[in-house]
C-alpha cells in the first residue's frame, strides 16, 4: 500500500480556494453527457463531489464532534449504473456516543423532450438497519430512475470521534470527473495527514479560516486545507485483493497531538513504546494475557501425558478451541474476560485467544499476542502507530526456535494454520515484558489438492472408476468448511455430485473430516457418459473435466494492485483410462510446459497412449502468495494458455 506523508504550510490568504456546488443547478453538458472519456464502458460517472469537515462543540455538555458535509452529483449511463443509486450511509457507535445523520436530501434529475424533470426523495423511503452492535445503516434508492437519470444526494454526519478527523476517499468503483474536499482543523490540533492510493491531486492549498471555533468563550483560529483530483478513474476489483479500501486513492487524518485551552500539550500518536504500556496495563488486553493463574490447577490436564513442548501446546490449542467458541466478533480487546468466556464458553476472538495465551503460559510456554489486521479491514499504517487500524488478535507460541501462530476462534483450523483472512501484511508483537515487533504475516502451508482418477472406458461410451482427491493446508480448510455447511457428508456429496454435470457420484468414502492434520482424502466412484455413440471414427474427448479454468480471472489492461492469493497454492491430476482394443491416439492437446519469470509459477500438460492406457497430467502450481502490480500482464497471459489449451480435445480412432 502506497502512503505520502503531505507536509502542508499554511499561508495567510482569503481566497476562497474551494466551494460547495449548487444543489439541482445542472449543466447542459451534464445532461447530454452519453459517456465518460476516462472510462467509455463505464456505466455511471459521478460528475461532481464535494465534502467538508470541520471540529464542532456541543453548546449544552462541551463535547466536540467532526461535523462532515457530503454532496455528489452522480450521471447514470446505462442500466447497468442502477445499483449506484442504491445508498448505503453507515453510522458507528463509540461507547455510550454514536454518528447522527442530518439534513438528508435527495433527487433525481431527468431531461425529457427537452425539459428538466425532478423526483425528490419520498423520506418514508428511508430506511434504518442494523447490522450489528456497533453500526446502524440508513439506506435509500434514488426514485424515477433511468438510463441518463442525473442522482443527487447530500448530507451531513456528526461524528463524536475527532481521532480519525474523516478518510476522504477520491477514487471509487466508478469513475469520477470532479472531486474535492475542505478540511477545517483546529489551530491547536495537529493531525498526521496522508495520502494514500496511486492518483495524484490535481491541486492542493492551505490557508487560515479566522475565528472558526469558540472553545470556552475563546476564538480559535482554523488551518483550511482544500484537496482537489479530477479525472479519476475507477478502482476495479477483481479476484486477488485484499480491502479495496488498501488501494483506493485517499486523504487520511489521524490526530498526532493537541494543546489545551490551558495551554497543555497532549500526543495521541505515541511511539510504539507508549502503545506497550497501554495495552500490557489494559485490563481488556494486558490485564487478561497475565490470568495464567486460572488454569494453574487443570493445565496438566489438559496437557495429558504430553512431554514436549510441542504436544503440550498442540493440547492446549485444541482445548481451548473446543471450550470457547465464537461470539461472532471480533476485536483486539476482551469483551468477557477470559474467566467469564470459559465459564460460559463463549467470547469474542480476543478472548479465546487471549485464553490460549494465558493457557501456554501457564504450561510455562513462551506465548505472545500478535495485533492485525484482517484482510477486509486493511493494512495497518506503519509510519507512524495507530492502534484504531488493528482489529484482531492471535496468539504466537515460540517453540524450540520456531513460531507457530495460532487463532483458536476458528473451529477447523489445525495447529499452526491461520485463516487466510489474518494473512495481511504486518502483525505487531505485545510481549509482556519485551518491547513490541513487527512480524510477516504470511501463511504456514500451501493450499494443495490432488486428483488421482483411475477409470475404464467401456464398450457403451461410459467412462467408469475410481477419482481420489487430497487435500491439504487451505484446501483441505475449504473443503471441511463445506462440509460442516451441510447438514452432514452425505449432503455434502449430494451438492458435489449437482455441480458436476455429467458426472455421476455412484459410491463415496470421505476420511479424516476431523482430523485437521491429516489431509482431507475423498473417494469417489464416478460415471461419466462420454460417447454417446462407440461406432463414430473418430472420437473426441476433452480430459479437462477437473477443476476446468474457463475464465480468467485478470481481465483489466492494467491492475494498479498486487495479485494476493494469500497462500502458494499447487493442484495435480492424474489420469489412467484403460480404453477399449484397437484404439489409437491421433492427436491430442499439445504438450505444455510455461512458467512465470522468476519461478513465480508453473503449468505442465502431458498425454500419452502405452499399451491401451490413457495418461494425462496437469499441474498448475503458484509459488508465491503475492504477485506485483507488474507481473499482472503475465498472469493475464498465463491464464489465458492455459484456458485455450483446455479447449482442445483427444482424438481417438480405432
Amino acid at each position: 500500500m502506497k502512503y505520502l506523508l503531505l507536509l502542508l504550510s499554511l499561508s495567510f490568504s482569503t481566497l476562497l480556494f474551494g466551494q460547495d456546488f449548487e444543489y439541482l443547478k445542472v449543466k447542459q453538458d451534464e445532461l447530454n453527457l452519453k459517456q465518460t472519456t476516462i472510462d467509455t464502458n463505464a456505466s455511471a460517472v459521478v460528475l461532481r463531489e464535494f465534502g467538508t469537515a470541520s471540529v464542532g462543540i456541543d453548546d449544552n455538555n462541551g463535547y466536540l464532534y467532526i461535523d462532515f458535509h457530503y454532496h455528489v452529483r452522480i450521471k447514470i449511463l446505462n442500466k447497468n449504473g442502477f445499483e449506484h443509486a442504491n445508498i448505503v450511509i453507515p453510522q458507528r457507535k463509540y461507547g455510550d456516543k454514536e454518528d447522527r445523520i442530518y439534513d438528508l436530501k435527495a433527487s433525481t434529475i431527468n431531461y425529457i423532450d427537452g425539459r428538466i424533470v425532478t423526483t425528490e426523495l419520498d423520506r418514508k423511503k428511508i430506511f434504518e438497519e442494523k447490522k450489528n452492535k456497533y453500526v446502524t445503516l440508513t439506506k435509500f434508492t434514488m426514485p424515477g430512475l433511468s438510463e441518463g437519470s442525473i442522482i443527487e444526494y447530500s448530507y451531513r454526519v456528526q461524528s463524536p470521534r475527532i481521532f480519525n478527523f474523516k478518510t476522504w476517499e477520491f477514487q471509487s468503483e466508478i469513475p469520477k470527473l470532479h472531486s474535492e474536499f475542505i478540511a477545517n482543523i483546529p489551530a491547536n490540533y495537529n493531525y498526521n495527514v496522508t495520502l494514500r492510493g496511486t492518483q495524484k491531486l490535481t491541486s492542493q492549498d492551505a490557508e487560515i479560516n479566522r475565528e472558526c471555533l469558540r472553545i470556552a468563550g475563546r476564538p480559535m483560529d482554523c488551518s483550511k486545507m482544500t484537496y482537489i483530483m479530477k479525472d479519476i478513474p475507477a478502482l476495479i476489483e477483481e479476484d486477488y485483493m485484499t480491502a479495496a479500501s488498501n488501494f483506493r486513492s485517499a486523504i487520511n487524518f489521524e490526530l498526532s497531538d493537541y494543546i489545551s485551552i490551558r495551554g497543555v500539550k497532549t500526543s495521541i500518536t505515541k511511539e510504539w513504546k507508549n502503545i506497550d504500556y497501554e495495552l500490557i496495563s489494559e485490563r481488556d488486553f494486558g490485564g487478561q494475557l497475565k490470568r495464567k493463574d486460572i488454569f494453574k490447577d487443570i493445565v496438566t490436564i489438559i496437557t495429558g501425558n504430553a512431554t514436549d513442548q510441542l504436544s503440550k501446546a498442540k493440547n492446549i490449542y485444541y482445548y481451548i478451541r473446543n471450550n470457547i467458541k465464537s461470539s461472532g466478533f471480533i476485536g483486539i480487546y476482551s469483551e468477557n474476560t477470559i474467566k467469564k468466556a470459559l465459564d460460559i464458553k463463549s467470547g469474542n476472538t480476543a478472548d479465546i485467544n487471549f485464553a490460549l495465551i494465558a493457557a501456554l503460559s501457564a504450561a510455562d510456554l513462551d506465548a505472545e499476542a500478535v495485533i492485525l489486521s484482517t484482510r477486509a479491514n486493511g493494512l495497518v499504517n506503519n509510519l507512524f502507530p495507530v492502534i484504531s487500524d488493528f482489529n484482531y488478535v492471535i496468539a504466537k507460541v515460540n517453540i524450540d526456535g520456531k513460531s507457530f501462530l495460532l487463532d483458536a476462534s476458528e473451529p477447523l483450523l489445525p495447529f499452526g494454520l491461520l485463516p487466510l483472512h489474518c494473512i495481511n501484511g504486518q502483525g505487531r508483537v505485545i510481549p509482556l515484558k519485551k518491547p513490541s515487533y513487527w512480524l510477516d504475516l504470511k501463511a504456514s502451508q500451501k493450499r494443495t489438492t490432488r486428483y488421482n482418477l483411475s477409470a475404464e472406458l467401456g464398450r457403451d461410451g461410459k467412462l467408469k472408476g475410481t477419482l481420489t482427491s487430497y487435500s491439504f493446508g487451505y484446501a483441505a480448510l475449504n473443503k471441511r468448511e463445506k462440509i460442516l455447511k451441510s447438514s452432514s457428508v452425505n449432503e455434502y456429496v449430494e451438492k458435489l455430485d449437482e455441480s458436476m454435470p455429467g458426472i455421476s457420484i455412484i459410491k463415496h468414502e470421505i476420511n479424516n473430516v476431523d482430523s485437521l492434520e491429516n489431509p482431507l482424502v475423498e473417494t469417489y466412484d464416478i460415471e461419466m457418459p462420454v460417447f454417446e455413440d462407440m461406432n463414430n471414427n473418430p472420437l473426441f474427448f476433452n480430459p479437462f473435466f477437473i477443476e476446468k479454468i474457463s475464465k480468467n480471472p485478470f481481465n483489466l489492461n492494467e491492475r494498479t494492485y498486487p495479485v494476493d492469493l494469500g497462500s502458494e497454492s499447487e493442484l495435480r491430476i492424474s489420469m489412467s483410462i484403460k480404453l477399449p482394443n484397437n484404439y489409437i491416439l491421433t492427436d491430442k492437446p499439445k504438450d505444455l510446459n510455461i512458467g512465470l519469470v522468476n519461478n513465480g509459477g508453473r503449468y505442465l500438460c502431458t498425454t500419452a497412449l502405452n499399451e491401451g492406457i490413457l495418461s494425462f497430467s496437469q499441474l498448475l502450481q503458484f509459488n508465491k502468495p503475492i504477485y506485483e502490480s507488474q507481473d499482472y500482464l503475465s498472469l493475464k497471459e498465463f491464464y489465458s494458455r492455459i484456458i485455450q489449451l483446455q479447449k482442445t480435445d483427444i482424438i481417438l480412432k480405432r
